[in-house]
């Protein structure tokens, strides 16, 4: 048994390999708000996972050190070779052996993030959620890793423990551990659960062209107004108010986005002539993403993007748990 920073640990030898899945996350809304002293921005934002999902597979090694494979599903199986399947590295600049070895280092099993003694993981991912869309992937599963991690490692460790690590590998990893819908605050660290927002069903379209987070916040002007915002959403949803919602909805990123990306432009027009209603960007972008009615209509308005030529094109549905 090791002891550090209260958790305690008892390395497992071998074991069956342990298996999560990664999902992505919407940004129903996304309120620039203040600069803070540390460089980051305040946020507010009503997030909500989604059914699209990345999966990561972790199994113990006698090897030392983390080994990270990435491989290619769903859409992106197709995409392969294209900017929908691109910029995935399976280094230690991913976020999911950051994470990893992040918690190596907070239980004790490893001095520093750089360590060759980590105990051996072998973590395969598989990728479905393109990358430099908004859409949360890499803090999916980074979040992801460090429970898929804990338990092949044998760690007792509560989730908002593991939450606080994924807090400082990236700002949107701790809201994948609120086990459903939920309004991130502070730079995205400081979560509240949400409940009663129904599982609706939506169309998410990336473009070709990826964005940089970095980039999007750097052209934001701060709108202080928004704030409140998350929740009256989220309270019009769970009254069954989806339209009066839709019309609260906003991201004080999609005009900048708009200005950087010519094809954010063009793909949100393309939603509108496809037939939904409020389009909106997710996140920092590219991905654009809209509220739909029932799952038919759905699988409309995606046929119609698809038929358009609009190369990463996914009917989903929310996962808003409890």
């Amino acid at each position: 048994m090791l002891m550090r920073s209260g958790l305690t640990t008892a390395v497992r030898r071998g074991g069956a390999p342990v298996s999560v899945r990664a999902p992505a996350k919407l940004n129903l809304t996304l309120a620039v708000l203040e600069r803070r002293a540390d460089g980051f921005h305040e946020i507010e934002s009503l997030m909500v996972p989604v059914t699209l999902h990345d999966t990561l597979r972790v199994q113990i090694s006698d090897v030392p050190g983390i080994r990270l494979r990435v491989r290619f599903g769903g859409r992106l199986i197709t995409a392969a070779g294209s900017p929908l399947a691109h910029d995935v590295p399976s280094d230690a600049t991913n976020l999911v052996v950051r994470a990893a070895q992040a918690l190596a280092v907070e239980a004790g099993l490893a001095e520093s993030l750089t360590a060759a003694c980590v105990p051996g993981l072998d973590i395969d991912l598989v990728k479905r959620i393109p990358s430099g869309s908004g859409l949360g992937g890499g803090s999916s599963d980074a979040a992801a890793v460090l429970v898929a991690a804990a338990r092949a490692w044998g760690l007792d460790v509560p989730s908002d423990r593991l939450a606080a690590i994924g807090a400082r590998i990236g700002s949107d990893v701790p809201v994948f551990f609120a086990g459903g819908a939920a309004i991130a605050g502070g730079r995205g660290e400081r979560i509240e659960p949400v409940a009663g927002i129904p599982p609706l069903h939506a169309v998410i379209a990336r473009p070709t062209a990826g964005l940089s987070t970095a980039a999007v916040y750097a052209q934001c002007t701060p709108d202080a107004a928004r704030r409140g915002v998350a929740r009256q959403v989220a309270t019009a949803l769970a009254a069954g108010h989806v339209r009066g919602a839709q019309h609260l909805m906003h991201n004080s990123l999609e005009l900048p986005a708009r200005s950087m990306c010519s094809e954010v432009d063009r793909l949100l027009e393309a939603f509108a002539r496809a037939g939904a209603a409020y389009p909106m960007l997710t996140g920092s972008g590219s991905a654009c993403f809209a509220l739909v009615r029932s799952s038919l209509e759905a699988r409309r308005v995606a046929a119609r993007l698809d038929m358009a030529g609009w190369p990463g094109v996914f009917s989903v549905r929310l996962v808003p748990g409890a």
